[in-house]
């Protein structure tokens, strides 16, 4: 992994909320995890580097620094308010 990876993690109370794990014998294919974190009870940053969603069924973490979440965040607000051409 390079240094501009990010590590994430999924925890969940029971794995009842697990929906799929799909995880393929050949290099290069897709892993899938799907699951149901229940209703969204927080957000936070974690010690500035940490992403952190918890929710009724489990939490989901992600190395996030703050300055990288607010950085895509702006980007996706500039996107979303420039007028799309075409016409």
């Amino acid at each position: 992994m390079n240094k501009d990876s990010h590590a994430f993690s999924v925890e969940l109370k029971a794995k009842e909320f697990l929906r799929n794990v799909m995880i393929s014998n050949r290099a290069g294919e897709t892993v899938l995890v799907e699951g149901f974190l229940g209703e969204l009870e927080e957000v936070s940053i974690v010690e500035g580097a940490m992403l952190e969603l918890k929710g009724g069924n489990g939490v989901l973490r992600m190395d996030l620094k703050e300055e990288e979440l607010e950085k895509l965040l702006s980007h996706q607000a500039k996107e979303k308010s420039q007028p799309s051409g075409g016409g």
